[in-house]
């Protein structure tokens, strides 16, 4: 081995821990950046509050009800699905708002089309939900 070498190979070392924090500290901020849009959302988007809530009952009914876990898997998706169609339809709508200021046709039917995906969601979610709890349901209240 050359004479330099163990000190290049500390140098090597020294650069891929420095790149890993830097790594890790870029996750960091990604992370803060998202969590940022979510309290955003969270503020001023009166539906994703709806949308939370609902979830909560569900997930408290899930528990009383004991869901399987393929059961929690389905409910946990069709949740997940709700709360990120809810989020994009917050982008959407900024974004329509920047672009096209003053009414336009075409901003409305971009704002429209991505509220009608939220409530296709919130529709299908309710029919799982009633696929999930109402048989469990009708079996407790019979007995």
């Amino acid at each position: 081995r050359p004479a330099g070498a163990p000190a290049a190979r500390d140098a090597a070392r020294a650069r891929a821990r420095a790149g890993a924090r830097s790594v890790l500290a870029q996750e960091r901020l990604s992370v803060g950046y998202a969590l940022s849009g979510l309290a955003y959302c969270w503020r001023t988007q009166r539906h994703l509050r709806v949308h939370a809530s609902v979830a909560a009952l569900a997930v408290g009914l899930g528990l009383l009800l004991s869901l399987s876990p393929v059961e929690w898997a389905v409910l946990a998706g069709m949740i997940t699905l709700v709360t990120a169609l809810e989020l994009l339809n917050t982008v959407i709508e900024a974004v329509v708002d920047l672009l096209a200021p003053e009414y336009h046709p075409g901003a409305k039917v971009a704002k429209d089309v991505a509220a009608g995906a939220v409530l296709a969601a919130a529709i299908g979610a309710v029919f799982v939900g009633g696929f999930l709890f109402v048989p469990r349901l009708v079996t407790l209240l019979a007995r």
